[in-house]
């Protein structure tokens, strides 16, 4: 691997007796795009960690620029070049402090940089970095009061001000909308251009296609595969991650069920269209749209926690207007949000507690919790859903971030309800993973009405019966999920002009 940017060879890690990386080669060209694919557990995160200086590795070496590379920890990575940007959004921004104080971070910590920070200059500074990325907020905004593609942007930012000489992206447009990805795909472009080694962890398959120079597959702690000759086999290299074949989904189209949910003349704002759609009991409905479409504030208007501006909603034909969360839950309306670390999980809670949460007064007599059957429960649905842990009672924290979003799905799957509502369900989940989420979703779905809201194409088209668009606050088209018209979908989505290029991204 003699000219790469950063060369790893033969990598170990374990944790007790859990070999976690088992010898890993791996090597970064400068210039390029090496796109990491792997299953959770797989040990993508562990050797990013290594590679980050979060953990040391106990065998094999690294080489950076020709020099032997160990970093003692994050901070030594990054002086030498090695930047990291984690799937955790907030792992990479202080949500207490604005948004100058975030890009310019790095950089008041240097050694040297004396006491006394001059606020002018590093807001004329950070503006400049702003600009570059094309990040249109206020600098003095708190952080915490962005959205979650915007922290993302600015977590981005500050690792590109670095100017890296290795760039680690882990799961980059997992919060950006379709814009956003076009922006930073541009940026990594120009990155590679100068000369820039990245290495890309995604499962999306717009993404690697777009990006992707050399695809490198792991599968339980090795590499399982690597493809670096054009044109890139995308099929063998999720054969190579999974260890087989990828199977079709069997969509079953619903026709003359009940309509369990109808919406009538909805508005989500006074300038909106309104909105006529009705879920059946046993479909599955994906509302597909860009970041900024209204799917997200459908949602939430749909499980109380905002009020439509005109129009009804009806559940088995009675009238539904829940004035909070707690009284669409008691309505029999359950969702998944999409932000699982700010909105669902509980860091201090294990994986029982945080799975059986909203449902611990069912498991309890009086003031007395039974957690026999607490277990049981927790345990049936790890099986179901194929979690990767040791005990239900394994810290929430411990788990990769597909088996963490398994937890917070199972959460909604342990009681039955009548509308089951899944923002971006497959959210920084593998593809594996994500079709064990689907398989359970659809052979759970008799007995309700099930709206998974998404932003990728082929999500939907694994999951759903019928597949809504929105645009503009409004419903855009609809297409039955049985020989679908891929091109009217896409241009349903991003304008006419799309379904005449590609179609494995809205654009």
């Amino acid at each position: 691997m003699a000219g790469d940017a950063l060369t790893i060879t033969g990598l170990q890690k374990s944790f007790g007796r859990n070999h976690v990386l088992r010898g890993i080669d791996l090597g970064l060209a400068p210039g390029s795009v090496t796109v990491l694919m792997g299953a959770n557990g797989a040990g993508k995160s562990t050797l990013v960690k290594v590679i980050c200086g979060h953990h040391a590795a106990d065998g094999g070496q690294m080489v950076l620029a020709g020099r032997p590379f160990a970093p003692e920890d994050a901070a030594d990575a990054i002086a030498r070049g090695v930047v990291t940007v984690h799937q955790s959004i907030d792992d990479g921004v202080i949500p207490d402090l604005d948004v100058a104080n975030n890009l310019m971070l790095d950089r008041l910590v240097e050694r040297g940089r004396g006491l006394f920070v001059r606020g002018r200059a590093m807001r004329a500074e950070a503006a400049k970095i702003a600009a570059a990325m094309g990040i249109e907020v206020n600098l003095r905004a708190r952080v915490s009061d962005l959205s979650v593609a915007d922290r993302q942007m600015i977590a981005i930012a500050r690792a590109m001000a670095r100017a890296p000489k290795v760039l680690i992206l882990d799961e980059p447009t997992s919060s950006l909308s379709a814009t956003e990805a076009d922006r930073l795909f541009a940026l990594i472009d120009r990155l590679r251009a100068q000369g820039v080694a990245i290495l890309y962890i995604s499962h999306r398959m717009s993404d690697i296609r777009r990006l992707a120079d050399t695809i490198v597959v792991m599968r339980d702690g090795a590499v399982s595969g690597v493809f670096d000759t054009a044109p890139l086999d995308y099929e063998a290299a999720v054969t190579a991650m999974l260890g087989h074949r990828m199977t079709e989904v069997d969509v079953d189209v619903q026709h003359g069920a009940a309509p369990v949910l109808d919406l009538s003349g909805l508005r989500l704002h006074p300038e909106a269209a309104p909105i006529e759609l009705q879920a059946r009991d046993g479909e599955v409905v994906a509302i597909v749209g860009l970041l900024g479409s209204g799917k997200s504030r459908l949602a939430e208007i749909l499980f109380g926690m905002a009020r439509p501006a005109a129009g009804s909603m009806a559940i088995h034909g009675q009238a539904y207007a829940p004035r909070s969360v707690g009284d669409a839950v008691a309505k029999g309306v359950f969702m998944s949000p999409k932000d699982r670390g700010t909105n669902a999980v509980i860091p201090a809670f294990d994986i029982a507690d945080n799975m059986t949460l909203p449902f611990l007064k069912g498991l309890s007599t009086g003031s007395f919790l039974n957690a026999g059957r607490q277990r049981a429960e927790t345990r049936s649905m790890i099986d179901r859903l194929g979690i990767v842990c040791q005990s239900p009672h394994d810290g929430i924290g411990t788990l990769s971030g597909g088996n963490q979003q398994k937890v917070m799905i199972a959460r909604w799957l342990l009681e039955p309800c009548r509308v089951l509502l899944l923002d971006e369900p497959f959210q920084g989940v593998d593809i594996g993973a994500r079709r064990d989420i689907g398989r359970h979703i659809r052979a759970t779905a008799p007995g309700r009405a099930t709206l998974v809201f998404l932003a990728e194409i082929d999500e939907a088209l694994e999951i759903a019966d019928r597949i809504v668009v929105m645009s503009e606050g409004a419903v855009a088209g609809e297409h039955i999920n049985r020989n679908i018209d891929l091109a009217a979908l896409v241009a349903d989505i991003s304008g006419s002009a799309a379904a005449s290029g590609t179609t494995d991204r809205p654009t």
